[in-house]
């Protein structure tokens, strides 16, 4: 599994990734998470506001913060851990 955090760099799209690595961390590991600040490569998910998160490519969620619950429950959907 691979989540991958949409976002410039602001301050949110940072969180998210913080977030995302303890959320990882708190279930064991196994997940691979990567962060993706290219603009044009962001639009290629259809993604017109950051942070979002993908999960295998699958955009989840969109312009808001996910919180280290948030991605646990995200990654359980999917089968993770």
């Amino acid at each position: 599994m691979k989540i991958q955090i949409l976002g410039p760099g602001c301050p949110k799209c940072k969180k998210a990734f913080e977030n995302a690595e303890q959320a990882i961390k708190e279930l064991g590991g196994g997940v691979e998470i990567e962060k993706i600040d290219d603009l044009k490569a962001i639009m290629g998910f259809g993604v017109m506001v950051t942070p979002a998160v993908a999960i295998d490519g699958e955009v989840k969620t969109s312009g808001k913060l996910p919180s280290v619950d948030d991605f646990k429950r995200m990654i359980g959907e999917k089968g993770g851990s």
